[in-house]
């Protein structure tokens, strides 16, 4: 019983009835002419205390009632825009298509996020009217690809260290019934969810690799993290949010990391850390490139027959190119004229 309950209150989009605008326009503006010239012909053929006058008077008041009841009814939809109509409380349909269409007079349009602005750069905010220049929000619903980007959010990532990261979320409206009535307000919805479904997922990753993370969840250490595996972890935060917001009717195009740092209060830590790695993997190079080079040069002495050189000469001999080839300074070369026994 329950279950038939819910899938009666399901409510999804479909078009709503309409005419031809252009056509009722020029009706509507027939019927209002029309009510003029009457006005007009009863004032100059019939005094005003004649009855007929007052049936003139009445019908032409009636016409021209109807005649602007009709231009209500007019909507101008522009490309991909839709406007959910509403009759006394009841959906009625979506509007879409663009052109000039008629739709009964007494319906409304309803889009309760219409005050509502998505910032490129900002979070959700709503914007107070101008007392000098007041804007009218419209009730349209874009079909269009918008930008959402969120303000940079702080998480922990899965050390635990604190991390800014900012995304940037193409959308859309796919149903517009859902989108209307299923939530609230469809845009804050969708802020919310995409702050949720960061936070779910940048918390699971670190931001360089570590030993003994599981990124994947198949309990096998990986070498996933926030800088290396950008491509992965905005692929995840789109999955999620595209499983919470699709029952607002909404769908997620694509989403991309706008911005990605550690938290400022650990940045200067983190960059010492990250230039004492640096020095120790250059220094572990220049080791390796040096010990190779003594080598060859040992190698090519002995080859060549240049001199002989018993063990404690070439351990001197050694010790020499080591400092001068691992050395962070120029080399001061001091000339030893005598033996070294």
């Amino acid at each position: 019983m329950n279950a038939e309950i819910n899938k009666n209150q399901e409510i999804s989009e479909f078009p709503a009835k309409s005419r031809n605008g252009i056509g009722m326009l020029f009706f509507s503006l027939f019927l209002i002419a029309a009510s003029i010239g009457a006005f007009v012909f009863a004032a100059v053929t019939f005094e005003s205390s004649s009855p007929i006058f007052g049936v003139f008077f009445v019908l032409a008041f009636v016409i021209l009632i109807v005649g602007f009841l009709l231009i209500s009814g007019l909507r101008i939809i522009k490309p991909n825009e839709a406007v959910v109509l509403t009759l006394f409380g009841k959906y009625i349909g979506t509007l879409r298509g663009a052109g000039m269409h008629f739709v009964n007079p007494f319906s409304t349009a309803y889009n309760p996020a219409a005050k509502t602005r998505l910032g490129q750069s900002g979070d959700v905010r709503t914007d107070e009217p101008n007392p000098n220049n007041v804007e009218v929000p419209s009730k349209k619903i874009p079909l269009k690809v918008m930008t959402l980007s969120n303000n940079k959010q702080k998480i922990n990532d899965a050390l635990g260290t604190p991390v800014e990261i900012g995304i940037a979320v193409m959308w859309r409206v796919v149903d517009t019934a859902k989108a209307v009535f299923k939530v609230e307000n469809f845009k804050e919805f969708l802020s919310l969810q995409c702050d949720s479904s960061v936070r779910n997922i940048v918390r699971i990753y670190p931001y360089d690799v570590a030993p003994n993370i599981d990124t994947t969840g198949d309990g096998l250490a990986d070498d996933g993290s926030l800088r290396g595996s950008s491509e992965i972890v905005v692929s995840r935060i789109r999955q999620e949010i595209q499983s919470k917001v699709e029952y607002a009717g909404l769908e997620i195009i694509d989403a991309r990391i706008t911005y990605l740092a550690y938290a400022p209060e650990i940045a200067s830590a983190m960059l010492q850390r990250q230039q004492a790695s640096a020095i120790i993997d250059a220094r572990k190079m220049i080791v390796e490139g040096a010990v190779s080079m003594v080598q060859m040069a040992l190698e090519k002495i002995e080859a060549d027959n240049i001199t002989v050189l018993d063990e404690e000469r070439k351990a001197q001999m050694v010790s020499n190119l080591l400092v001068v080839l691992c050395g962070s300074k120029d080399a001061q070369p001091i000339i030893n004229s005598g033996s070294i026994y």
